[in-house]
């Protein structure tokens, strides 16, 4: 099978988006439209990408980063303009050049890897990938001769009534060999109404040229949908989520309302795990089995063990291991690992700590910059006192140690295994373990004194 290499047109300026940012730019399921297109090529086998590159070329250029190789488009002058950019960066290739726009961020790999490998089946100069649809107004259709091969693709407004009625249309997705596609690239002109290069013009060109130029049908429509608006964008959006949580519950997860769950496609979720409505499961989040997460929580990038609890909780780039219970209201911070059978009540926060197997922190508390051993119990109220105007600093609660209700320990400090900090201390120095730390005023009742004050 030749070399595939892609190439993505992702140069346009998207004017009805109506945003500062490029199109491809903006996000569907957590990604930039453009990142979904540049994970389908790589999963379809394309050992090279060329991104085109043109409004606002210098962001577009940032997100992809080491991905693909870049083409500057400087002046959009259309489809078939754009590709003649690339040549610099192909010259040497020989092999297929599959061409993907850069705002179809439904595109499925597996759908493309069949869609070249039809190409190289039936050694056609060019495929194209086409779809049927109830409704094709708007797009280009696709006619063919009776072997099926493409004859060419008539513009809606260039149509007569019988190719109207066609109900193939063509999604701009192309398959064209190299060197031959840059040779005819060279021969368009932008003789038209619009004054642009139109890569349609390649496939006519082929077909001039006695070339065999095929075609290969997706039973997908939806997936080759672009995006030209944030209407669009809003029902790409709940096209993708629909098919995450799809495949999920076939896979043994249970989504309590599919219409208010919201899951990214980089997501993992163990079998019978129970997602509860409101919640929200983004980046790299994965969760194991037989979990109860919901309602109402939003993790990002977060790693849950199995059989954990979570409600009303807001969680981002930390741990959480088997068989913890926390919630509701609980906001866990950056760099927080929660040990195994951890429960944690309402109104806490856990920033850059780690707490131990079997602790509790029951509720009201704030734990920044701590390490919690095994079997500690942290009273309502408690803080531990972690900056000091300039540094941050740790606070070190050893195992099997008891904290009373509204307690500060003012870090640096270490509370050792087994010690006691009475209620209302602010602990401000080591209390060794099995020690009884206390550290506030001394009780004083006035006699007489509130009665005075009232008649006063």
């Amino acid at each position: 099978m030749s070399e595939l290499v892609a190439v993505i047109l992702a140069a346009g300026k998207g004017t009805r988006m109506k945003s500062k940012l490029p199109k491809v730019l903006h996000k569907i399921g957590g990604k930039p439209m453009l990142q979904h297109v540049l994970d389908a090529a790589d999963a379809a086998g394309a050992a090279r990408k060329v991104v085109v590159v043109g409004h606002e070329a210098e962001l577009v250029e940032a997100m992809v980063g080491e991905q693909a190789q870049m083409a500057l488009q400087a002046e959009q002058l259309g489809t078939g303009h754009a590709v003649m950019q690339t040549e610099a960066v192909l010259k040497d290739f020989c092999g297929t050049v599959m061409i993907i726009c850069g705002d179809t961020p439904l595109l499925e790999a597996a759908e493309l890897k069949k869609f070249y490998e039809g190409h190289v089946a039936s050694q056609a100069a060019a495929t194209v990938l086409t779809a049927f649809m109830d409704d094709p107004a708007g797009y280009g259709r696709i006619i063919r001769d009776a072997d099926g091969n493409v004859l060419g693709i008539v513009e809606e407004k260039d149509a007569v009534l019988e190719q109207k009625a066609i109900k193939e249309i063509n999604t701009g997705i192309y398959c064209v060999e190299a060197p031959l596609l840059f040779e005819v690239l060279a021969t368009l002109t932008c003789d038209n109404a619009q004054g642009e290069y139109y890569l349609t013009d390649v496939l006519a060109k082929l077909n001039a040229m006695g070339k065999k130029v095929g075609g290969v049908a997706t039973a997908d429509s939806d997936m080759i949908m672009g995006i030209n608006s944030r209407r669009q964008l809003a029902e790409a959006e709940n096209i993708m989520r629909q098919r995450i949580l799809n495949k999920l519950m076939d896979d043994g997860v249970t989504i309590m309302d599919p219409a208010s769950t919201f899951i990214e496609k980089g997501v993992e979720i163990g079998q019978d795990t129970v997602i509860y409505p409101y919640t929200w499961l983004e980046g790299t989040t994965k969760i194991g089995e037989d979990c109860q997460i919901g309602p109402n929580v939003r993790l990002t990038n977060v790693r849950i063990g199995n059989t954990a609890e979570l409600q009303f909780v807001y969680g981002h780039d930390c741990e959480v291991q088997d068989n913890v219970v926390i919630g509701p209201y609980v906001h866990l911070r950056p760099d927080t690992v929660i040990g195994d059978n951890v429960k944690i009540g309402n109104f806490v926060e856990v920033k850059n700590s780690h707490v131990g197997t079997g602790s509790k922190l029951p509720h009201l508390s704030y734990i920044g910059d701590s390490d919690i051993g095994s079997s500690v119990n942290i009273g309502c109220g408690c803080i531990t006192v972690n900056y000091d105007g300039k540094k941050k600093h740790r606070t070190i609660i050893e195992d099997n140690a008891f904290v009373g209700c509204n307690s500060n320990m003012v870090a640096p400090v270490t509370i050792g295994a087994g010690a006691y900090i009475g209620a209302g201390s602010t602990i401000t120095k080591d209390v060794p373990g099995d020690d009884l730390g206390i550290a506030r005023a001394k009780q004083k009742n006035i006699e007489g004194w509130a009665a005075k004050y009232r008649n006063g």
